[in-house]
């Protein structure tokens, strides 16, 4: 039963891409097909977007510890 359920999660797990992954492909399939004349910032537009989301999150995690530390005293 375990084993069942492991290999559904697996499943599961891999065939979920994030919606920037997708995006980027689509957007760098387009360019080098000549579809869409845009830059290639704009292109990888949302690959750049999705770390500056990450490094905000980590960077509200990180004040939020800090800031607990400081009120814990």
């Amino acid at each position: 039963m375990n084993n069942k359920l492991a290999q559904n999660s697996a499943a599961t797990s891999t065939s979920s891409w994030p919606i920037a992954s997708i995006l980027t492909i689509v957007f760098v399939v387009l360019k080098l097909t000549e579809t869409i004349d845009w830059s290639w910032w704009f292109v990888l537009s949302p690959l750049w977007i999705s770390a500056a989301f990450t490094v905000f999150i980590l960077l509200v995690i990180f004040i939020a510890l800090v800031m607990y530390e400081m009120f814990k005293r």
